[in-house]
């Protein structure tokens, strides 16, 4: 059937209609909140390049969690600026580290709450890079080299010591080869093999982490990560990336960054029938809060169909720093 008789504006008529046959379908139950811990006490402060996103110390953490679990969300992903650095990123790992005690103190209030704690090592390591550093010369130049399968036993490490605190589900954010089969059997042989894996399959090399390194403190110190995260002008690679993370034992898979790749997105979707994550990251953030600012674009409007624009490239869950505007806007009906 053609116009006349096909008229697609029938079913765009009213509100009613357009709501009950609409394709894809955004609740709060599809957002996870990151939240960035330090030491110190009595901090709340705002990032200069995130507005709306703040660093608190655990005396002030209580605040934010609470207004995260009001407005319904029932996830977050924390991220730990510690309070020393090292060549290992011990601080990563230490039973009384940043990540872990908040956990604790989270989960000791909000039984409830997802917490997943983002398992990367660049926070912790004096020079900025997710894995173990090894120097060498070349033609009388020191050059730092990552060592994939050195750096595989620190994450374990950090793995486990954050589901001892508590974590719900341990998310690998570093990128090396292997690094999925390593937690996985890390966390079984210590007795956490019903904690999943949120594997950060899909990390493109990005500009868009900018405002992210100013908040966590992770900026390299030399080079760029160009050798373990992916190139973006790749999709083939993101398929096999996610095929061995499924092979390895992943629960659930991830792309990030968002806007950029949702025809990666689409491609991970179609391709595995795992759980797929998006991570709309801090420079898609901040520049919606920098054109809102200025009266350019309607924020709410703006990002309530981004979100969307994720959930039906295929994305099943999405950690964004807009989870709790967006939580507030789904409850509003008006």
């Amino acid at each position: 059937m053609v116009f006349p008789t096909t008229r697609l504006r029938r079913l765009r008529k009213t509100a009613a209609l357009r709501n009950m046959v609409r394709e894809t379908v955004l609740t709060v139950n599809d957002l996870i909140m990151p939240i960035f811990v330090t030491h110190g006490t009595n901090i709340k402060e705002e990032i200069s390049s995130m507005p709306g996103v703040y660093h608190f110390s655990l005396d002030r953490l209580d605040e934010e969690i609470n207004e995260i679990v009001q407005v319904g969300i029932q996830a977050i992903v924390l991220f730990g600026v510690p309070a020393s650095k090292d060549a290992v990123g011990s601080s990563a790992f230490d039973t009384n580290g940043i990540v872990q005690q908040a956990t604790r103190q989270i989960k000791a209030a909000h039984p409830e709450l997802l917490v997943i704690a983002d398992t990367c090592l660049c926070q912790y390591t004096d020079h900025g890079h997710c894995g173990m550093i090894h120097v060498h010369e070349v033609n009388g130049c020191e050059i730092g080299e990552i060592d994939n399968d050195e750096s595989l036993e620190y994450l374990v490490r950090t793995a486990v010591s954050q589901a001892e605190a508590g974590a719900d589900i341990i998310a690998p954010s570093n990128m090396m080869d292997g690094f999925v089969h390593a937690i996985r059997a890390g966390l079984d042989e210590a007795g956490y093999s019903d904690v999943p894996i949120m594997s950060y399959s899909v990390k493109y090399a990005s500009a868009f982490y900018g405002p992210f390194r100013d908040a966590a403190h992770s900026a390299p110190q030399f080079g760029d990560r160009k050798t373990y995260q992916m190139d973006p002008a790749n999709v083939r690679e993101a398929v096999r990336e996610a095929e061995e993370d499924v092979l390895e034992g992943a629960d659930m898979l991830m792309v990030k960054p968002a806007m950029a790749y949702m025809d990666v997105i689409r491609v991970i979707k179609d391709q595995f029938d795992l759980p797929l994550v998006a991570y709309n990251v801090s420079g898609e953030y901040s520049m919606v809060k920098a054109a809102s600012k200025l009266g350019w674009i309607d924020e709410r409007a703006i990002v309530t169909e981004l979100l969307l624009g994720l959930k039906r490239a295929g994305t099943d869950m999405i950690i964004t720093y807009h989870a709790k505007d967006a939580a507030r806007w789904l409850s509003d009906r008006s």
